[in-house]
């Protein structure tokens, strides 16, 4: 490995500035909107990178001094005070209490009579409130977003995993929240979010109290010709030797995914080979699949027979434009049009496969990669 011994290719989390790759029109977009007090809605599956996205933003906000920067990740929530405990603990965490800011912010909380503990292991702080009825969360939540309005700088709140607020108890969430949000003008916020669907919902349906309200900025695959770039330097770095080919194989078979990407090369880095090959490559490959192979195997037990076939047709063809066609459902054996149907909208709603489209056409693709080449090989 190289020098400091640490993997490049790190496949959880946010590594810093020199392990991140590309995304600089994002980053530029981004911070024309935060300058010009837009508020911006981030879209992409999951694991292709959204929140590595936001902390290398916040990285370059937080040197200007300018900007108090706050993530959130809202996604184990169930209700407006979770929320606001949440919200409260991101503030703690990334604003220390030792600093006059968090020393302030503490001094608020107080006055909602929260319960404030220490992880024994992280130091960092965890907060609970003990009222049971929402409208004192409500008046908590309220008297942060005004006390953050108050400070000398600007304020960035990024809340990740935004469509859980359309799953909680109450159901004046977006309305509330929204309510608050509309009238702060020292505090921007990045809602961003895996759940496509659930997400368009929220800020693009005109019944729905954020329509219209954000920028909407939709997160896709890194340019292959980027990330080849990218990997190939890494590996020189640490002292390593990777093939045009091998690197190749990586981004075709992982489609580009930044998460199947990263787990393949920090495999490859890991390795005591000091030259890689696309044959090393593909026994890698072969590993991690088979490293999965149990979880895949249960998922069988978990879906009808329908939506079994139906899971592997898709992977088998990478991408399905018509799913009910009679062509492919011949092929695949699926059944009827009703069937592929029914079984298509319980995937959909499993998260086992996901919905893209572009100005032409749709089509469906198995959300886990490694679990559609799996697939693609075993059947």
């Amino acid at each position: 490995m190289a020098a400091n011994n640490i993997n490049p290719f790190p496949i959880t989390g946010y590594a810093g500035k020199s392990f991140f790759c590309d995304r600089e029109d994002k980053l530029s977009t981004l911070r024309e909107q935060v300058e010009n007090k837009v508020n911006t809605t981030l879209i992409s599956l999951r694991r292709l990178g959204k929140s590595a996205l936001i902390h290398r933003f916040f990285d370059e906000l937080n040197t200007e001094n300018f900007y108090h920067c706050i993530y959130t990740d809202i996604y184990p929530t169930q209700n407006i005070k979770e929320f606001t405990e949440n919200l409260s603990q991101a503030i703690l965490q990334q604003i220390p209490e030792h600093k006059s800011f968090g020393k302030r912010f503490l001094d608020l909380l107080k006055g909602f009579h929260p319960i404030i503990s220490y992880d024994p292991l992280t130091g960092e702080p965890e907060v609970s409130f003990g009222f049971t009825e929402a409208k004192m969360a409500e008046r908590t939540l309220s008297g942060i977003f005004q006390f953050l309005e108050n400070q000398d700088k600007q304020t960035v709140i990024a809340i990740d995993e935004f469509q859980q607020v359309a799953n909680y108890s109450e159901t004046n969430t977006e309305a509330l929240l929204r309510s608050h949000i509309q009238n702060l003008r020292k505090v921007q916020f990045i809602f961003s979010g895996s759940n496509k669907h659930m997400m368009s919902e929220i800020f693009n349906s005109a019944k729905r109290p954020f329509f219209s309200s954000t920028r909407i900025m939709n997160l896709n695959t890194i340019p292959e010709e980027k990330y080849h770039a990218f990997i190939k330097s890494k590996f020189e770095e640490g002292g390593k030797k990777i093939s045009d080919e091998a690197v190749h194989f990586i981004l075709e078979w992982t489609r580009l995914h930044t998460y199947y990407t990263q787990a393949v090369c920090n495999n490859a880095y890991a390795s005591p080979l000091k030259t890689i090959k696309p044959e090393d490559i593909k026994i890698i490959c072969n590993n991690l699949l088979l490293s999965q192979q149990a979880t895949y195997i249960q998922y069988r037990h978990l879906l009808s027979p329908v939506q079994w076939q139906l899971l592997i047709a898709i992977a088998k063809e990478g991408k399905v434009y018509q799913p009910q066609s009679k062509d492919f459902i011949q092929k695949y054996k699926i059944g009827t049009p009703s069937n592929s149907k029914r079984a298509l909208d319980a995937l959909l709603e499993k998260e086992m496969i996901y919905q893209e489209e572009d100005l032409h056409s749709s089509w469906y693709a198995v959300y886990d990669v490694f679990l559609s080449r799996w697939l693609e090989l075993t059947f």
